[in-house]
Parts: structure tokens; C-alpha cells; sequence
């Protein structure tokens, strides 16, 4: 078996710097119209010409999803903090349409892990906070679904986990981050048996949610996208919904206006599931594998990869 290369931002982690030349390369050469092309069966590529349009259409999974929830047949979505300004369309959208929530329900994807337990909901970077402040506490009170509905992860992650199995999760909502992943499905430490190959594809799709250690690129990111830059603010745990969640989810919407990850990414992630690349070193490619995956894109966000200096 062939040695891998170490990464270059991570030697201690897996992540997309490792994977074969030819596949970086092929990725950065895709223009937008090959993006476009990539659709196949199970896979949709979709473009939106302004913001308005992509945040509304972000915005109508929630009220898609939600409409199909009935006493005998609860339903639905599991969504992001990355991107957020979908949220405070959703409860426009709730409000003008007089949508009854009471049969709906909502997973929250992810949260920041502090001394092993979940971030309190007064921490400034708090998944949970933001959730209620840009969506559920702009929805009228006799609209609002019960607080029992609403299902925030939590280090004791057995509740959370048990919810997926009596509700129809119709869509799972995400963004894609720097290091490729869903939530906070980042690629793992290269360590013990993962010294020099990282998890099987198969390994990794049983993954449920749970605590993860993340990855430098990770928290980088939010230091940069939700701090100003302080890392130092950044917490270096969060829970995530698995991979095993996620294939219950009857839908994944992946939703990018180009503010999460750069154009290379955005191209990356797309070509591996298109042609059924999965490698848990790019969490967001074992999607090749999940039978219904849409690539949401902000055309003015997709960008080029051609060198730049600034």
C-alpha cells in the first residue's frame, strides 16, 4: 500500500492536502459551468444568480420540510449555524404563511464543547443562542413549535440520537468548512491505527454524533467567520451529528455562498461525489455514497483558482 503524504497545514492530522496530486489538480481546473455538469442520479448541482435567491431558497427547505409534519407523521430538518442568514427568513416565512409548527421538529447539527460538556446558551459563540435569536424567538408564540421539539446536541448524546429514530428528518441542511466537513465531521488525528491510512469509508459512515477533537483548520476558521480572528476564543471540542444520522436524513442540501470555504473547496468536495471518490481524509466526499445530495451554489461565490496576489 502506498505511503501517504503527511498534510501540509496538519502533519498530526488528515485532511485534504493528502490525497493523490491528480485529484487536487482536476478539481482546481474545473470552471463553473463544469461544476453545473457534475449532476448526476442522487447528486444535484444548482446555481442561484443573487443572494436573495440562494438565501430564500435555503430558507423554503425549512418550510418544505416543515409542512409535511402531522400528529401521525412528525417531521423535520436538521440545519446549520454555518450559514445563518437563512434563519431569520425562515420566521418571516413562518409568520406570513401562519405555519402551525406544533408537529414539526428541528435538530440543531452541532455545538461548541467546553470542559467536556456542552457550551452554556450565554456563550457568545453558542449554536444553540444563535438558533433562537435569529429564528425561533422571531416566530410568534402561538406558531412556535414545543421547546420538546427542538433537539439542541449535547455531550450526554443518547437523547439527541434517540429522537432520529420516531421523526422523518427530511432534509439535513449544511455548509461545508475549510477542512471539507458537515457539522463538525472533521477528518481525524493521524494517529494509532490511523497512523498511515485514514478510516475506511465504511468506518467512518457508522460514526454517530458524538464529542470531536477539531481539526486546526477548523478552528481557525470560526476564529475567523464568528471571532475576528481571536483562535484564542475558539473552543477545541464540539459534538456533531454523525455520519449515521446523516443517513437518515431523506435529503442533504449543502448550501455555499462562498464565504466558508474558497473556490478550490467548493470544487473539490463537488468532483469527489460526482465521480464516487469518498476518502474520510475529505469528510464531505463520503456523501458520494448517500442516495439524495444537493450542492446549493452562490454563482458570484463560486470564484476561480487562478493565482491572485493581493
Amino acid at each position: 500500500m502506498t505511503m501517504r503524504p503527511l498534510s501540509l497545514v496538519a502533519p498530526d492530522w488528515w485532511d485534504y492536502t493528502t490525497l493523490d496530486r491528480e485529484i487536487l489538480d482536476d478539481a482546481a481546473r474545473l470552471t463553473a459551468d463544469d461544476l453545473l455538469g457534475l449532476s448526476r442520479e442522487g447528486f444535484q448541482v444548482k446555481f442561484y444568480d443573487t443572494l436573495e435567491d440562494f438565501y430564500l431558497a435555503e430558507a423554503l427547505e425549512y418550510i418544505t420540510a416543515w409542512r409535511q409534519a402531522t400528529a401521525d407523521n412528525p417531521a423535520g430538518i436538521c440545519g446549520p449555524i454555518g450559514p445563518t442568514e437563512q434563519l431569520p427568513l425562515v420566521a418571516r416565512l413562518v409568520n406570513e404563511l401562519e405555519l402551525d409548527l406544533r408537529h414539526a421538529h428541528f435538530w440543531g447539527m452541532d455545538e461548541w464543547v467546553i470542559d467536556g460538556r456542552e457550551a452554556p446558551e450565554d456563550f457568545a459563540l453558542s449554536f444553540a443562542k444563535a438558533d433562537r435569536d435569529l429564528l425561533f424567538n422571531r416566530i410568534r408564540p402561538e406558531l412556535r413549535m414545543p421547546e420538546s421539539n427542538i433537539h439542541f446536541p449535547k455531550a450526554d448524546t443518547a437523547p439527541y440520537r434517540e429522537t432520529w429514530k420516531h421523526v422523518r428528518c427530511m432534509t439535513m441542511q449544511g455548509g461545508q468548512g475549510e477542512v471539507k466537513h458537515w457539522a463538525f465531521n472533521d477528518p481525524p488525528k493521524r494517529e494509532g491505527k490511523y497512523k498511515d491510512q485514514p478510516p475506511t469509508p465504511e468506518e467512518y459512515r457508522k460514526l454517530p454524533t458524538r464529542i470531536v477533537d477539531l481539526h486546526p483548520m477548523t478552528i481557525i476558521q470560526n476564529a475567523r467567520t464568528s471571532g475576528g480572528g481571536v483562535v484564542t476564543n475558539v473552543p477545541t471540542q464540539a459534538i456533531s451529528v454523525g455520519p449515521a444520522e446523516t443517513w437518515q436524513a431523506e435529503k442533504v442540501s449543502i448550501w455555499q455562498a462562498g464565504a466558508h470555504d474558497n473556490p478550490f473547496g467548493q470544487r473539490l468536495t463537488a468532483l469527489m461525489i460526482a465521480k464516487k471518490i469518498p476518502d474520510s481524509s475529505v469528510p464531505m466526499s463520503l456523501l458520494a455514497d448517500h442516495p439524495n445530495v444537493q450542492f446549493n451554489y452562490f454563482r458570484g461565490g463560486i470564484g476561480v483558482c487562478d493565482t491572485e496576489m493581493h
